[in-house]
């Protein structure tokens, strides 16, 4: 089971002080009052039309969960947010329950635990679906760094430089690093989605979100889901 040393324990409405020191050359991201009010219209706009699937799928799993996928109809986890703050994500289960959390910061996906059902919710993203509510909600944006599990997040910022930074912009349902880099584990591959994910914080615009929107839909497509 994951541990963390001297790391911060925190609910998922309470503030943290994370402390960081990073070697990485940081410039802060896009500021202009225009983006982010178009970034946030469009956040909304997009969110309130999923509401519909969202209701549509939900009431689909309801019938199929008991069949080929036992247990809960949602599954949340806290995550770590903006500002390296702790927030309560949701999405469509798609795994076999688990008593706690045994995967440590950089071990592999518990692909074992993943249910028949849940590799088809994985492979199309409908099981980030319900992270509309997030984004409703203001703590999520439909484009932006994924957010990782609180307690890993905690390892990673002590030991990835810029891992703090991914954090100045909202994190989001589909990002840059997901679309180009993909699913990853371990040190190695975590790095690489920091250096994506910060490549789009200081490259973030209306048109870079709007070729990620499009590049998800290539995947989803694709069926290229983890």
């Amino acid at each position: 089971m994951s541990s963390i040393d001297d790391a911060p324990r925190a609910s998922a409405t309470s503030r943290v002080d994370i402390p960081f020191s990073s070697s990485v050359t940081w410039r802060a991201p896009n500021s202009s009052a225009s983006y982010h009010a178009s970034k946030r219209a469009f956040d909304v706009m997009v969110s309130l039309i999923l509401l519909w699937p969202l209701v549509i799928v939900g009431l689909m799993l309801l019938m199929l969960n008991p069949l080929f996928n036992r247990g809960r109809l949602f599954f949340v986890q806290t995550r770590m947010g903006a500002e390296c703050q702790p927030f309560r994500a949701w999405k469509f289960r798609s795994m076999r329950p688990a008593p706690s959390i045994e995967r440590g910061a950089f071990d592999a996906l518990d692909s074992h635990r993943i249910t028949p059902l849940g590799h088809l919710l994985r492979k199309t993203r409908l099981d980030e679906l319900p992270q509309v509510i997030n984004v409703l909600k203001g703590e999520m944006s439909l484009i932006g760094p994924r957010p990782d599990f609180f307690d890993h997040a905690q390892v990673y910022v002590r030991q990835i430089p810029g891992y703090r930074e991914r954090h100045a912009v909202r994190p989001g349902i589909s990002g840059y690093a997901q679309t180009e880099v993909g699913y990853v584990d371990g040190l190695e591959g975590l790095r690489a989605k920091v250096a994506a994910d910060l490549h789009y914080a200081r490259h973030a615009s209306f048109g870079f979100d709007m070729w990620i929107a499009w590049r998800t839909l290539c995947v989803v497509l694709g069926r290229k889901g983890s």
